[in-house]
Order: structure tokens, then sequence, then C-alpha cells
């Protein structure tokens, strides 16, 4: 009875397991969900990187094909995804983006900005192309011709995702997109059988950068919470990989900038990209043959472990536009991307300064007078500093000869006699007694000088002025075309110099400082943006206008009287 059992037992296991074949060919099978469902799924319930369990949950539901399939297209074809904001070509050769206009922002020749730089990127790669550290790979995962979810024109809200496999590899990019500037970014490359590093890339500058000082412009930036890293081209190093939490990060110029925000900010890592490349010099009308060499700079971030999950914004550094991209990673600053401008050093008076030239230009309309109207505001704030500092210089002037006479009274002695002691102590009394104080006429200068640099910088950084015009210039944000601007700096300086009383300086070196420090500065300001020279110019003419009071008061009248006399005593 026990021997029948055992033989039961057995034929019935030698039956289950010859019919299996049989049973998964004829019998309906569960089906699983398709890719196509499961990025829906994921689109609809956009990741929060607030927890790190919920960045593996969605590293997980990124989908890869089976290592071993084979998928590719036949043939290249283009997608275009548009919003209000931009209008994106996609190309499924290589799975990356051959065009991204904004429409609301144009290039220096009135046609929609393309912030694809054609003459780079065919050179060095297309933006959303993939960087892996096997140029082979490389090659090969950009040139492949991929399989798309969609074709045609889409408008946002929409997904579009490429796929391509052989026996060696299986690619998966999928793109989601909404009506702001980001688009969220699914990645994930397999090489028999094992996870590949390989980043979503902005590879080769930006469409913008029409002249050397653009390209000059550019740097590479990253933030961890309250740590933001501005890498300039000299310091950037091609093909360097940093291993490091990022909240973002990516490629500027001066006024626009494609950044990445990963999901998983603990485990990102960046790659830097430097490529010399050669321009037109004039790219009005360019000349194969009159180039210059520049650099242009990329980046590529991703997960190196594993599927990269992350969004890129490729758009304006508008303050209003980045404070509108939550960053939620970000611990111990503001959860967004306004690390992107920088207002340098005194950024905590330049910021205030732009959104107060912002809310000028909401009553006026031109930012042209809107900088002269805020400039003529601050230095009307500023002028009693100026005043306290131009009595005080006029003072020194005053005591200037006595000054030199105690000095050359005690110049026969070393300088560590201790008799030198005596001439400052007589020195300080002269002053004492006139009323000069020795940093009367540093200090006010000192307050006004965080305050000028504030204001240099916020110019430097403000969006808005590119290509807003003003009477004949009509790019407030490039050089004087006609140079008018820092020709008339250059001439307010001459008239400013030679008005100002300067009783205690040497006549010769007084008439050198009056052409020399005009010349300086009108030679500086040739290249300057036009918003900048004319700051600088209106603040100029007032400082003329108040010079001319001065003069005009009792010590003034003296100190010209002074310097007149000193200038008639050096002729004989």
């Amino acid at each position: 009875m026990e021997r029948r059992l055992l033989l039961v037992f057995a034929l019935t296991f030698v039956v289950i397991v010859l019919f299996q074949p049989i049973l998964k060919k004829y019998l309906p099978q569960s089906q699983a969900p398709t890719p196509s469902q499961q990025t829906q799924s994921k689109v609809q319930t956009a990741p929060q990187p607030a927890s790190s369990n919920q960045v593996q949950a969605a590293q997980a539901a990124v989908p890869t094909l089976n290592a071993g399939a084979t998928k590719q297209a036949t043939t290249e074809s283009e997608t275009v995804v548009e919003n209000g904001l931009y209008r994106i070509t996609f190309t499924n050769r290589g799975a990356q983006v051959k065009s991204w206009i904004l429409k609301k922002y144009n290039d220096d020749k009135g046609q929609p900005l393309d912030l694809v730089n054609k003459l780079a990127a065919e050179k060095y790669g297309y933006p959303l192309s993939l960087w892996t550290y096997d140029e082979a790979q490389r090659n090969k995962l950009n040139s492949a011709l991929y399989v798309t979810s969609s074709s045609g024109t889409l408008n946002a809200p929409a997904t579009i995702t490429f796929e391509y496999a052989d026996a060696d590899v299986a690619v998966r990019k999928s793109f989601s997109f909404d009506h702001t500037y980001a688009v969220h970014v699914e990645t994930s490359v397999m090489s028999k059988g094992n996870q590949v590093a390989a980043y979503p890339a902005w590879p080769a500058g930006f469409g913008d950068q029409a002249t050397l000082s653009s390209y000059a412009a550019s740097q590479i930036n990253y933030q961890y919470n309250s740590n933001i890293e501005r890498l300039a081209i000299k310091k950037v190093s091609g093909g360097s990989t940093l291993h490091q939490p990022f909240n973002w990060a990516g490629v500027t110029d001066q006024y626009f900038a494609a950044v990445f925000i990963p999901d998983d900010s603990q485990n990102s890592a960046l790659v830097t990209l430097r490529n010399p490349l050669n321009v037109p010099k004039n790219p009005r009308n360019p000349n194969p043959q009159d180039t210059a060499p520049v650099d242009v700079l990329g980046a590529a971030v991703g997960n190196a472990s594993g599927p990269t999950v992350a969004r890129i914004y490729v758009g304006p550094k508008a303050l209003s536009t980045l404070e509108s991209v939550p960053v939620p990673t970000i611990v111990g600053a503001e959860q967004d991307l306004r690390g992107l401008i920088n207002f340098g050093f005194w950024g905590v008076i330049a910021r205030p300064l732009f959104l107060w030239l912002r809310w000028t230009y909401d009553f006026i309309h031109n930012w042209g007078w809107a900088i002269c109207i805020q400039t003529l505001i601050i230095n009307l704030a500023l002028m009693p500093l100026r005043i306290s500092s131009m009595k005080s210089a006029l003072k020194m002037q005053k005591i200037q000869p006595q000054m030199n006479s105690i000095k050359e009274k005690y110049k026969k002695y070393g300088m560590r006699d201790p008799r030198r002691q005596e001439m400052n102590t007589e020195i300080g009394e002269l002053m004492k007694r006139e009323g000069v104080s020795p940093v009367g006429g540093c200090l006010p200068l000192v307050i006004q000088m965080p305050f000028l640099f504030a204001y240099y910088s916020m110019l430097g950084s403000a969006l808005d002025l590119r290509h807003a015009r003003w009477l004949w210039i009509p790019d407030l944000s490039s050089p004087d075309p006609y140079h008018i601007l820092p020709i008339g700096i250059f001439f307010t300086m001459l008239f400013m110099q030679r008005m100002t009383p300067q009783a205690g300086m040497d006549p010769s070196q007084q008439k050198m400082m009056n052409v020399m420090m005009p010349v300086m500065m009108g030679f500086l300001s040739w290249n300057f943006a036009s918003g900048l020279c004319l700051y600088w110019a209106e603040g100029n003419l007032i400082a003329i206008v108040q010079q001319i009071v001065m003069n005009r008061t009792s010590l003034g009248r003296e100190m010209r009287e002074m310097a007149a006399k000193r200038a008639r005593k050096k002729e004989k």
C-alpha cells in the first residue's frame, strides 16, 4: 500500500512538470501593468522627495525593458511638446531635444529664443542626451533610434516615453510636462542585466550666447541647503564628477539656466562638462575665417546607483519665476530656485533694490526711466553723506599748508625717532582746533560703497533689462551702440574734477588727475551694460549739481581762492 502511494505521488509530480509549458501556452495569464500605465500612474502622483522611503519607491517604479528584448525604431521622427512658456522639439534619435524655444523671450535678431546652442550641440550633444563614463556606450545611447509613445504635437500636460533595447542594453526615458518651466525626467539604462550610471545632461551652453562675453558669463551652479557654489569657467574641469548631496545643480549663463532638481538629493552626482568651441567674432555677419576660441559649459546630473528621477528647470533667471519653483529638499534656506540669481556679496541690499526697481517699472512701464527715477532718489538719500564728505575734504584742504609745514619741520627725524610722535600730536591738535575729523572725508564714502556695489550687482543680474529699450538704446543689458553714455561719463567726470577745489594738491598732480581719472572711467565703461552707464552718468550729473552748490558756499569760495593762489605761487 505504501509503495502504491509513493508511485501515485511520483507520477502526479511528473505530470505537473511536463504539462507546465502547455498550461502557460493555452491557459489565460494575468496581465502585468504596461510601462505606459506605470508611467501615467507615476505622473499622476508626482513624487515628493520628503523622505528616503518615498525616493526609493519612486525609483522602484521606474520601469525598464528586459535585457535581451529588441526594441528600436526604423526611421527618425520628431515630437513637439508645448505650453504657454515653451515649445520643445524631441527627436527619437537619441531621445533628445533639438530645439527648446522660450516663447516669451527673443534672441538678438528678434526671433523666438531657442536655448539650444546649435553650434555647440552638433559637436558635443543635445539637451537631455545621456552621459555615461563609457564614451562608446554614450555615443550608442545618443545615436540609437528610440521607439516613442507619441508623435506629432502634444499640449501640456502630457507625457512622452522613449524606449530602446538590443541584445546588450535596454534604455527607457520618460518626460512629463505641465504648465511651468520644469519638466519631470525619468531615465534608466540596463546593460547585460546591470544598472548603468547614465545621467541626463544639458551638455553644451545656451542659444542666447551670441557674444564672447556671454560665453565667459557661464557657470556651473549647485546648492545643498544653505550652501550655494558658483564655479566659473576657469574652475570647471571637463568630465569631473562631484559625488555629494545636491538640492539642484546645473549650468547657467547671465540670464538663463538649465538645472536638475533630483528627487533623491542625497545620492545625486554632478558631472561637469567643459569643451572648446570656435565661434564667429561678429554673430550678425558670421565669417568662418574670422572666429574666436571660447569654452562652453554643460552639466549632467543623476543617480549613480540606480534610475534617475528628477525635474529639470530650463528657463529665465527671473526672480519671481525662480521663487515659484518648489525645491522641498532644501533645509535652512528658501525652498525654491532663487539662489540661481547671484546678487553678489551685497545681495542683502541688492535684492530689495531690484524689487523696488521692478515696483517703479510697474508704474511707468519703461526700465530706462525707472533707473533714472531710482538713481535720483538714491542720490538724494545719500546727499547728506556726500555733503558731509565734501565739507570734510574742503576743511582738510584748508589746513593742508599748515600740515605740510609741520611735516617739513620733522622730516629730518627718522621714522623710529620718538620725536616723530610730536609731529602727530601737533597735526592732531591742528585738526581738532579747525574742527576737522581725520575720517570725516572717508567715512561717508565707506558707508556709500556697499550701497553702490549692490546697485551695480543688481543691474548686472536683472533679466528684465535684457532687450529693454530706452530712447536711442535698444538693449539696456548691452553696451550703448553709439557709446553716448560712456562719453557722457568721461565729460561729466572731467568737469567734476576741474570744478572740485583741491587746494592741498600740487598743481601738476592735479592736472594729471583731472585728465587721467575721467579717461580711465570712460575706458572702463565703454563696454559696460547701458543700464549701468545710465546710472553712473546720471549720478555724475547729480554730483556736479551738488558740487556747484558747495562751491558757492563761503568755505567753497575760500578753497577755490586758496587753490588759485597756490597755482600762481607755483608758476612764479
